[in-house]
Order: C-alpha cells, then structure tokens, then sequence
C-alpha cells in the first residue's frame, strides 16, 4: 500500500508493535491539524500525496476509495495491471497507482459514455450474474497528472477509450457502479443548480445513514455534548465529516477517512475561535490553539448557522474560563504603545476581519509598503522610499485614477470604481505558485498562467499595479514573513517560457536586495520602519477601517464592485439555483473585502519614543547571567589532524567520572560550547542541567507527563530545544530559566530533532519528518518563536531517527520497520528508500565527506550505504542492537543493549574493542567537535564522562 492512504493510517495502526511500556496513551494520537505560520500547507515531499483533493474540481466531493488493479489490454496476451486506489468523486473517478512513474488517471463522470461491469452487454443497470470483479468506463476524454511525481500541467486525452478497473472485492463492484451512474446521472443535468442539488442530496443522504464513531474518543468518560455534520475546510477544498464536541475535546471525522480517520482538538488548547463567513453565509467557525498563528489548527463550515453558533457558544464558553478575549481595540491598543509590531497588528486585524488562511477568497490582506524597486541601495530615512499609505493602490497613479473617476461618474447605479479587486484566489495564487502550483493547477482546471503573465519580477508586478488598467491587488502576509520559498522556484516548475524567449524560474528581485532572504528582511525592515508606523492606521481606515464603505470610501477613490462587500448580496434571496450557483462563484472568484472592523477614523501610534521592532531584529542581549558562557577564548582551532589522532586513540577510551541523574532512561544529551554545561534528556520527562565544573545538577525542568526523546542547543547556547512523546517539540531559555516556546507539530510523539541554519527537522512516529523554518524568538526567553511548515518528508510507519550530513542538504531516516531513507532536501526528492534492517532502525548518520550511511538497528547490525546510488556496501552485525554510535567515515564508537561501547573498525570488518561502561543499554552518546570528550547515556539512569588517553 503506497501513496497517501499509507502513510495517514490511524495511529493505532502505527504504534502496532511498540511496547506498552514505551508510552503512555498520548494526548493527541489521532492527530492534531497542527498549527502553521504562514501559508497555504506545503507540498508534501515524495510519492506521499501523489493524490490530494486538489485534483478534484472545485465544489468537488471524494466520497470513497477502493483498491483496485488498472487492467491494460485486458484479455489479451499484452494485458498486464497497474496497482492502485480507485477513488469515487462528486464529478470524477480518479485512480491513482501505487509507482510514482505512472501518472494519476482522472476521468470526468460527464465525459463517460457508458459506466458498467466489464463484459456485461444491455442497458448499463442491468448487471450479467457472472462474478466479475471489475468496472468498465468508456468515456471521451482522460486527465493524467503528476505522471513521476511532477507537478504540472495537466495531460489531455480525448477519444473513445475504454478503462477496466479490477477492484480487491468483487462484492464491491454493483454498489460502485451504481454510485458511479447516479454520479453520472448528476453530472449531466443541464443546469449547473440542479447538478448542485442532486450531489448535494447524495451527500447529505452519506451523511444521514453514518454517524460520529464513539470509539475514537480519548476517554471513555467523556460526556458527548453534541453532535452535527459540518465540513473541513482547507483551501480550494472542502471534506464533510461530522462534528463530535465533548466535555474535553472537539474532534471532526471525515466521511472519506481523509487524510485521517479523525482530527482532535483538546479544549484546554484552544487559544482563539472565531466566526466566520463562508461562501457568504454565516456557517464557518475557526479554531487556533495558538495566540500568534496566521493559520488554524481547523476550519470547520456547517450546514445549519443555529450548529455553528452552538459549538461556538460551547467552546466559547469554556474559553471563559481559561483565556482572555481580544479585540480589535484591545490589539489596538497594544500596537499604538509598542507592545505589537507593525505586522503582528496586520496579522490580527485579518483574523478579527474573517480572513484565513484557508480560504483564498478571503486571504490575510498586507499593504505594498515600498515604492522604490529601482534604486541599489534601499533608503528607509527617505520618505520618497515608500508607498502612499493613505491611498489605495488604484488610486497611486493620478492619471490611471482620472479614468476611472470618468468611467465612474458616467456609470449608472450601483457605481463603483474599479473592477477588480485588491485581493482574490488569483492573485493569492499569483504570489505563490512556485510552492503551491497545485493549487494554481486545481484554480484553473489543470493549466498554469501565460507564462507573461507569471510572478516573474517584484519590479513589474509594482509598475503593473500603477500602470494596469485592472490591477490593483496588494501583498500578502509572505511577503513580510521568513520563508523565502515562495520567490525561489525551488521544485524547478515548467512554468512556462516568456515571449523573450527565457523560462519563468525564480522571481526576480529589485537591485537592493542581495538575493530572496535580503528581500525579505528589508522588506520587514520597511514595514517596521518609523514613517510605516506614522501611516500605517492610513491602510488600516481603508481596508478595515471608516474609509472601506459608504460616503468614507467614495471620498477616499476606495469604492470596489459591490457583491465584495458585506451583506453586498442576499443569497438566500435568490431562488434560482443557477442564478445562486452563479453568484456565488462569481463572488468567491472576485474577492471579497474584508469585514469592517472600525467606524471612526483608527489612531496613529505613538512614535516619539518608538523604536522600529524588526518582527526578527536580532536581540543582542547580554550573556553575562546566562549558566552558559559563550566561552569562545577557550576554543582552540579545529584541524583534521586532531580529529584523526582522536579516532586513532579511541579503543584507549577510559571512563572518567559517571553521574545518576535521572529516574529513568536518558535519551538525549547535548553540551555548551565551552563544555561546562551538559543538558540531558529522559524518559522520566525531565530535562536537566549538570555543570561539569561543580559536579552538581543545577536545573530540573519537566514540560509534560511524557518522555523526553532528544534535545539540542541553538547556536549561542541560549535555548534548549527538547522533543516529547506528547507530540511536541519545546523550547527552553537558559538564559530566563523558563519555557521560551511550544511548537505543536506531529500526531503522534517526537522521535527525534535536528536543528541547522535557522531550520528545524522533527521527526515522528506519526510517520513524518517536517522541516520548519524556525527563526530565534525577538527577545529570549519572552517571544514566541516564528515556525513555517516548509516541507513534510512522509514515510509509511514510523520514524525513529533523523540525521543531517554537515551541509544539511541531505537527511537521512531510519523507520521501526528497518527502512533507512536518503532526502535530498535541496530539491525536496526521495533520493533511496533501503530496507536493510530487520527491525526497527536505531541510529543513522552521514560520514563527514557525505558519501556514505551509517545505520544500526535491532538486529545488532552495522549497514554502510552509498549515498549517491543507494546500494548497501557494507554490512557488520553484533550479536545484541547497537542503540547509537558516532563515527568519522572509518571507525564507529558505538553504544550496545548491555551497557558495552563497542568499537568497530568498518575497513577491516571487525570489532577491534569492547568496552565496559552502563549497566544497562547505552541509549545516547555525544561527541564535541574535536573528537576528544565524549558522554553517554543510559537506560541504568546515568551519564557517563570519558576521556581518551594519548
């Protein structure tokens, strides 16, 4: 089973086989729709995801799949089958094999000229009573996309064809056929509203004969409150499922069981909901578990607004007690006194105005704040530099605005000025078809843009802006963010050739800016800039502001279409179906404004003694209280050499001094540069801080109940970033002894983490490792951290252990099936998959030149493999697992399941010593950069201090 059914399994599935002992039922095991900052959710990397809803249309349901074979040339001697899941959709059938080299088949159900069980003669509903287990479609016209896995437009096949599809249960074929012709039934009715009903009445008819299953709660004495149907809502999709709401947790199940058989949301973790517009009726309802987050941990769109209200009231009642509510004053407030940034206030004001990330059509809005795209040096003293903030962008250029006066006095009730809007789908996806093309693709039926017509230059989009008879859209929030990848044609796209004859690849920058990461600090820089915070409440009067509507907004030359605005149009008044349908595309296509948050002119800030607050200004605090020193004077220059006499003298290692810490297994072990200070981690859900120096343990910290799975120091030695069984991933200021940070992000527990240049790797036993931006919080210790989800490497079990080579371009990852996993992460690929263990996969690491793999597993073996071709070179075994081990390409120093450090000498294929340490397995083992000091851990509760004699 491959593809995105696999790796999305229930995590019961997924701990099958883990001893009951290793953890406790976790807090979420079902899985969190974890928080994002930033963006539309990023591609999935690999084959994981080769189907999303996002290839079905838009409005489109996935009401089931089936495993099936594709039957090619079927009855004769050529005939051969291609394994897959038949997928039944509202509009389509889509099968998708499992090899990536073959191309996802979508089959539009109107362009189906005959739906029957293959070999059956007559009239499509009278079925021959041979057991066939197959479904013949005969059809015009075909869809094949992402054929090896890549995006891009999609391949069109037209002509009578015929495809045969074997289904696993045979007993499954007349039910899926006659799902197939009432589908098909739909599709073909010539008015778009009476198709509508009749998908909508099947729906809801799935919907009826199913219910929430009880047997996905947490606990079995959670009292239901109630119960209803409702859909999640992501962007360009929707997924109906049912909504259970109990005592503790909110949870929603997906009638198709996709992407996961339930999301949970623990109560007590709920930070913020809001109502919110959907399709202009009063049926959404958002949930953050975050204070900070542009995005949601879920979206949820009702089908009665008296279901949303309840669960909102429910919810919001129980938030009485736990959290303080905000409002567009008090965020206000806050801001004007320096409290907020100039984008953190922007950020707020989108969500108090229904804007979200998960619906396009009514995505966060940001202002074009710079003018200057020309100049080689960015001057941000010169209020020449920047927009005018008290304009909107159709009305920045004064002859373009004449026109449109002329146009407007001229024009007959309802007058408005501009005729398309300053944000929509498209231009969300304009800015970000470079990470997120298949939602371009799935906006626009399968094509990208003219190629003229792309994000090609932040200089032309600017002019275009002034100049363009229709163009008047403003920025989104990316372009004031940290992930550079939306400027970066990072997954080498085809995204078409320019009439000069080159091909659209990365955007291409003003003069000022170095490169992307540049970009986007100056334009941070210019956002919090003194003259920006002196005019930004300008921006704000008109788009959320008194100057958005009414006598207000004409004054300003800010008067758009009607139906953007609130309450613009009735739908419920119309009775129509095809008239409804119509409208509401039309409105959801164009853009809507966003919901009017003030009616008085917004105050300026207070500035006199403002100073800017870069959303990433570095923080150079003084490090003089901190436990750790920097101690850099001690540090003497690393050579090859050092490292080399090192390696040569490690069978003479020798234990130096050992330490109890801990009431359980260590697990993790991480030291300060200068080496006086040693952090561990542990199964006792502890992390602690032992000085070296004085012997003595100087810190205890537990973040939950659970287990402590690794840990690691931000360069500075500042923080401490830890990994939990709880799914989460902690962070601890040294410097201000307290927890900086928490970063929700699996299902299921952390197994391990890397940290390198500013990004984060976790992996999990939710069968994934995410790499996240993670830019270092403002002030240590005081502000949250910024995290976006930059790309998800999916596997299908569990993953036990991660490793960086030294330039972070590769990963490599180890499953508790014995799969070691080879990333390539600058072009974000599946570079090798090798089964080579029996068991589960202790330990990976890349040798110092990258060439090679070192894994270890249960199985006592020790497997090198050559990462260029993936093929496993070497392979040494011991008689008991090898729990961890640190090794220089040559020799491996390597901890073993009695407490042994074993050294093995890979080019003369044998173990050269054993040595005595922990009574129990050695669990952990670090080694500082000169390859002299080295500390374990174990399962026997200690560390361990050893020392190489020369």
């Amino acid at each position: 089973m491959t593809g995105q059914a696999r790796s999305h399994r229930s995590a019961e599935a997924r701990r099958a086989g883990r001893p009951q002992s290793r953890r406790p039922r976790a807090a979420h095991p079902e899985g969190r729709a974890g928080s994002r900052r930033g963006s539309l959710p990023r591609r999935s990397l690999g084959r994981r995801g080769g189907f999303s809803m996002l290839l079905l249309n838009l409005e489109e349901y996935y009401f089931e799949q089936h495993r099936a074979n594709h039957i090619l040339h079927k009855g004769s001697h050529h005939e051969r089958k291609i394994r897959g899941s038949l997928k039944i959709c509202s509009k389509s059938a889509i099968f998708e094999p499992d090899a990536i080299s073959q191309p996802i088949i979508k089959i539009p159900l109107r362009d189906c000229i005959k739906i029957g069980k293959h070999g059956e003669n007559g009239a499509n509903r009278h079925f021959t009573k041979a057991k066939s287990g197959s479904i013949s479609l005969i059809f015009s016209q075909v869809y094949f996309i992402k054929e090896h896995n890549v995006v891009a437009p999609y391949k069109i096949e037209r002509g009578k064809m015929e495809y045969v599809f074997e289904l696993d249960v045979p007993g499954k074929v007349e039910d899926v056929v006659e799902t197939l012709l009432q589908l098909h039934r739909a599709s073909c009715l010539d008015k778009l509203g009476d198709q509508t009903a009749m998908i909508t009445a099947i729906l809801q008819s799935r919907l009826a004969r199913t219910s929430f299953d009880k047997n996905r709660f947490q606990n079995i004495s959670e009292k239901l409150h109630m119960e209803c149907k409702a859909e999640m809502v992501t962007p360009l999709v929707t997924n109906p499922g049912h909504v259970c709401i109990t005592d503790t947790n909110l949870y929603f199940q997906p009638l198709n069981g996709y992407p996961k058989p339930v999301v949970q949301i623990t109560l007590q973790d709920v930070r913020r909901i809001y109502k919110r517009r959907h399709g202009l009726m009063p049926l959404g309802l958002e949930v953050f578990c975050t204070e900070d987050d542009l995005c949601s941990d879920i979206y949820l769109k009702f089908y009665e607004p008296q279901d949303r209200d309840d669960l909102y009231f429910y919810i919001a009642t129980y938030l009485e007690h736990h959290v303080a509510e905000h409002t567009a004053e008090s965020y206000m407030l806050q801001w004007q006194r320096g409290h907020l940034s100039n984008y953190q206030y922007l950020l707020h004001l989108n969500n108090l105005a229904d804007r979200s990330c998960n619906d396009l059509s009514q995505y966060p809005v940001f202002p074009w704040i710079i003018h200057d795209y020309s100049s080689s040096e960015l001057d941000l003293s010169n209020p020449g530099t920047f927009r005018d903030l008290s304009k909107p962008v159709g009305a920045l250029n004064k002859e373009r605005l004449e026109r449109l006066l002329t146009r407007y006095q001229e024009m007959p009730e309802p007058k408005f000025m501009y005729g398309s809007h300053y944000s929509s789908p498209g231009y969300v996806l304009f800015y970000l078809v470079r990470i997120a093309p298949e939602y371009m693709l799935c906006l626009q039926n399968g094509r990208f843009d003219n190629a003229d017509r792309m994000f090609n230059s932040i200089a032309e989009t600017w002019k275009n802006c002034l100049d363009g008879a229709t163009d008047f859209k403003e920025l989104i929030p990316e372009f004031y963010g940290d992930d550079v990848s939306f400027l970066v044609n990072s997954l080498k796209l085809d995204l078409g050739k320019r009439q000069g004859g080159q091909m659209v690849d990365d955007v291409e920058l003003p003069p000022w800016a170095s490169g992307p990461e540049d970009f986007l600090q100056k334009s941070k820089d210019a956002l919090e800039s003194n003259y920006v915070s002196e005019h930004l409440h300008e921006w704000i009067d008109l788009i959320f502001g008194y100057k958005q509507k009414g006598s207000g907004a004409v004054g300003a030359h800010n008067v758009f279409h009607p139906l953007t605005y609130e309450g613009g149009v009735d739908l419920n008044s119309i009775q129509d179906p095809d008239e409804k349908v119509a409208m509401l595309t039309q409105i959801l296509e164009f853009g809507q404004t966003p919901k009017q948050l003030f009616v008085t002119p917004h105050p300026r800030r207070i500035t006199p003694k403002f100073k800017s607050l870069s959303q990433t200004s570095s923080y150079n605090a003084s490090m003089a209280d901190s436990p750790v020193s920097p101690g850099e004077e001690s540090f003497e220059d690393l050579t090859e050499e050092s490292k080399t006499l090192a390696w040569n003298n490690i069978t003479k290692l020798q234990l130096h001094e050992h330490y109890k810490i801990h009431k359980e297994a260590v697990t993790g072990i991480t030291v300060s540069r200068n080496g006086s200070s040693v952090f561990t981690t542990s199964q006792d859900s502890t992390l602690k801080m032992f000085s070296k120096e004085s012997k003595m343990l100087q810190r205890s910290i537990s973040f939950s109940n659970m287990a402590l799975s690794s840990c690691l120091l931000l360069p500075g030695d500042a923080t401490v970033i830890t990994s939990s069984w709880d799914n989460n991933v902690y962070f601890y200021s040294i410097a201000f002894g307290r927890r900086q940070d928490t970063l929700m992000g699996h299902d299921d527990a952390v197994s391990k983490i890397c940290w390198h240049d500013n990004r984060l790797y976790s992996a999990s036993w939710d069968s994934t490792v995410k790499v996240w931006s993670g830019v270092p919080a403002e002030m240590p210790g005081t502000k949250r951290h910024h995290f976006d989800l930059l790309a998800e490497l999916e596997h299908d079990v569990s993953v036990d252990t991660i490793s960086l080579n030294p330039a972070s371009t590769l990963l490599v990852s180890g499953t508790k099936e014995g799969t070691v996993n080879i990333w390539d992460l600058t072009t974000a690929t599946l570079m090798h998959q090798i089964p080579c263990h029996s068991g589960i996969v202790c330990d990976t690491a890349f040798s110092p030149d990258s060439r090679h793999v070192l894994s270890t597993g249960a199985d006592g073996c020790l497997n090198v493999i050559d990462v260029q071709t993936g093929m496993l070179i070497s392979s040494m075994t011991s008689d008991e697992p090898q729990r961890c081990f640190v090794w220089d390409g040559n020799s491996v120093l390597s901890g073993s399941q009695s407490g042994e450090l074993l050294v093995w000498d890979l080019l003369g294929a044998k173990i050269s010593e054993r040595i005595q340490g922990h009574t129990g397995a050695v669990t952990c083992i670090w080694m500082n950069e000169q390859c002299s000091s080295i500390i374990t851990g174990g399962e026997d509760r200690q560390i361990i201090f050893w020392k190489l004699q020369y």
